[in-house]
């Protein structure tokens, strides 16, 4: 697995993620710590928009950083096989291990601003998140575990209430959006 040749070749869906897309591969050409979050600039981090079997749900966290709804996802933290960071996130997040994931191939990318804030009492400066986004799916009725080091609540979440529960607007007209009619064509 490379992680710069599967950026490479992945293929951009609008805009943002042409230019995502080309920022990221620069930022990787130029910065040998891309996968640590020690570069406090910006590093890899990866995001799972996990749905059930029917493709008419989300899965979603209420994260205690953004205090917002959100997806699941976390830091590539040196490991470059983003899937595994991501399915080991849906369980340390929501508790969940039936989830599978679609494919293995990206399903998006995208550029996150993090603000600053305050991480086991210790402050972390604003940065960017290069993330990448896998398609996972999960069963609906396996019971849910809220992880309070990171979130307030597990919930699932019709599509149409995935883009109405967020308190983040950018995240909802630029990626959650974007997420959702990607799934609807994936199936």
């Amino acid at each position: 697995m490379n992680l710069f040749r599967e950026i490479q070749g992945y293929k951009p869906v609008n805009e943002q993620e042409r230019c995502d897309r080309e920022l990221m591969l620069c930022f990787m050409a130029q910065n040998s710590d891309y996968l640590n979050r020690e570069n406090r600039i910006a590093h890899f981090s990866t995001s799972l928009w996990t749905v059930n079997r029917e493709c008419t749900k989300t899965l979603m966290v209420y994260h205690n950083i953004y205090d917002s709804w959100s997806w699941i996802g976390g830091h590539a933290d040196g490991i470059e096989d983003l899937c595994s960071v991501a399915m080991r996130e849906l369980e340390e997040e929501t508790g969940v291990t039936s989830g599978v994931l679609m494919s293995r191939d990206i399903f998006s990318l995208e550029i996150l601003t993090v603000d600053g804030h305050v991480k086991r009492g210790h402050y972390v400066p604003s940065h960017l998140h290069m993330n990448v986004t896998y398609l996972a799916q999960a069963d609906e009725t396996e019971a849910l575990t809220v992880n309070r080091e990171e979130n307030q609540a597990v919930k699932w979440w019709t599509l149409q209430e995935a883009l109405q529960v967020p308190g983040e607007p950018w995240m909802v007209e630029r990626i959650y959006k974007k997420l959702v009619e990607k799934c609807r064509n994936f199936f």
